[in-house]
């Protein structure tokens, strides 16, 4: 008898081991687009697309896969250190996996999934797009528990939209403004269902599964 609750407690451990979560991370609110309140008041800084990247996770029961886009296009308006608007453009068609890379065959497979209709769509939605709606100053406090990235100083709120779908989202960033240049950095989880992105996020599907939450890392730096 012993044995056998060993074995199976075992075995109980290894299943939840394996049934990957996404990565702790502050979770991004999702409510209806809003109207942009966040007037470009200041100086413009234009993003800088070799020293900017949106970085993903995506998992699944058996593992997860790490990968990134790039940005086409963006602007941040500041006046003094007060962020005060921004936009965002992600050019759809660079995304790529990091974590494959041993693996060209399967990379380029996970990647055309990716691209393909039951995701991005790439083809035909070639760009997804941020806008800030609103934003202000934040810093974490005893009462804000839930918050992850203690350093932040903004609570960022914006019009995401994805492929055919926009929403707004509402997340912590540490943004860092100086005369040169603005550097900011966020860290959250989005659900992908709430874009219509539901390909096999039903939780029935078990070792199919693709977990609807999925990690996003942003470093942003606009210059001058």
């Amino acid at each position: 008898m012993f044995k056998q609750l060993t074995l199976l407690t075992t075995t109980v451990a290894l299943f939840t081991a394996s049934c990957q979560q996404a990565p702790k991370a502050d979770k991004a609110q999702v409510t209806e687009p809003q109207a942009v309140q966040a007037e470009p008041q200041g100086h413009e800084y234009q993003l800088d697309k070799d020293a900017s990247l949106l970085t993903w996770i995506g998992t699944k029961p058996t593992g997860e896969h790490k990968g990134v886009f790039k940005f086409s296009a963006g602007s941040v308006h500041a006046n003094d250190s007060a962020v005060t608007a921004g936009s965002l453009e992600i050019d759809m068609k660079t995304l790529q996996n990091l974590d494959l890379v041993k693996d060209s065959g399967m990379k380029k497979k996970l990647e055309a999934e990716l691209n393909g209709p039951n995701f991005f769509d790439v083809e035909k939605y070639p760009t997804a797009k941020f806008v800030i709606t609103e934003i202000s100053s934040f810093h974490a406090g005893a009462q804000d528990k839930e918050v992850l990235l203690k350093d932040a100083t903004h609570l960022v709120k914006g019009n995401l939209t994805l492929k055919d779908s926009t929403k707004n989202i509402s997340f912590p960033a540490k943004i860092v403004v100086s005369a040169a240049e603005v550097n900011a950095e966020a860290n959250f989880n989005i659900d992908r269902t709430q874009w219509g992105i539901t390909y096999r996020a039903d939780q029935s599907l078990q070792d199919k599964l693709i977990n609807s939450m999925v990690n996003i890392r942003l470093n942003i730096k606009a210059k001058r």
